[in-house]
């Protein structure tokens, strides 16, 4: 504090002095360094997971996300190998689900909504296992038919001459008999939906054969390529139509009823027998198919 100055009354002056620190060395601190690095961190994340969209496939990905899921924990678990490092699985599993090489299918397709059953799963009245099971059953019945057919043809002087022109044929549907017809002999009368004597009789046969099973029939016609001369009368396609709906009257007759028809069909001349000549008189012809029983699933 200074003294008043002598013969004067004021009061002494206070004089202040403020001094301003200034912080050196404050740009040295570490708080940038580490926000930095978190930077950088999370630009390395950030291509290493554009190289690992780029580098793998939808599989591979989705086996890495599986992975790092913790609701997969308790399946892993007990995996084999589940203290490796992709806990058990390989990174081309579909599904961490035990397995074969050979399997392809993934668990959400191997194994029932409520995670129930046992190996008999599908082998039910509405199960896919059901639908083999009446597959073999069918080839059985089929291959029984077609022995009682030929037994019975080559028994009956009057349709020994029919044996060529009938034909068992396997498909993936079921079993094909094929009526066919050549230059010396045809099923119907030129042009017409009328059986000759002995296809009638051959027909018969065949209902007696077949009636006694429940599978579905399917009957398509097939004509040569030869066309008619007034074809606003008649033409291929009505002629092959109406040759199957003949024979779909014929089986009806020999005692077939209406629900065991499933399609008829005509083709023409579409679906030659003889492909390098479609005029040839082999590709006159009826297809009776006995179609596999259907389940629920499909065939």
């Amino acid at each position: 504090m200074a003294r008043a100055p002598h013969g004067t009354n004021q009061p002494p002056k206070i004089i202040y002095k403020k001094v301003y620190v200034e912080g050196h060395g404050g740009h040295h601190g570490g708080a940038w360094k580490v926000a930095y690095a978190d930077f950088v961190t999370a630009m390395m994340a950030f291509f290493l997971l554009m190289w690992l969209l780029g580098a793998t496939t939808e599989k591979q990905r989705k086996a890495l996300a599986d992975y790092f899921s913790p609701n997969l924990i308790q399946i892993k678990q007990n995996s084999a190998g589940s203290n490796g490092l992709f806990g058990g699985s390989s990174i081309m599993d579909k599904d961490n689900y035990p397995n074969r090489a050979s399997q392809t299918g993934t668990r959400s397709m191997t194994v029932p909504i409520d995670a129930s059953g046992g190996v008999q799963v599908g082998s039910g009245e509405k199960g896919t296992l059901k639908d083999k099971a009446l597959r073999a059953e069918d080839k059985k019945n089929f291959e029984k038919i077609a022995r009682q057919i030929r037994a019975a043809i080559n028994s009956t002087p009057k349709l020994q001459k029919l044996a060529s022109h009938i034909k068992f044929v396997r498909q993936r549907d079921g079993l094909r008999i094929d009526l066919v017809d050549n230059a010396d002999y045809s099923m119907f009368g030129l042009g017409t939906t009328m059986f000759e004597p002995e296809a009638d009789k051959l027909m018969g046969l065949i209902a007696q054969s077949i009636r006694g099973l429940s599978n579905t029939i399917m009957i398509r016609g097939h004509t040569d390529s030869l066309a008619f001369r007034n074809a606003s009368g008649i033409n291929n396609w009505l002629l092959s139509s109406s040759r199957a709906e003949a024979t779909r009257q014929r089986l009806a007759q020999g005692g077939l009823p209406d629900e065991r028809f499933d399609r008829i069909e005509g083709v023409a001349d579409r679906e030659p027998l003889i492909t390098e000549n479609p005029a040839d008189a082999r590709n006159r012809r009826v297809a009776i198919t006995l179609l596999y029983r259907k389940g629920v699933f499909g065939s």
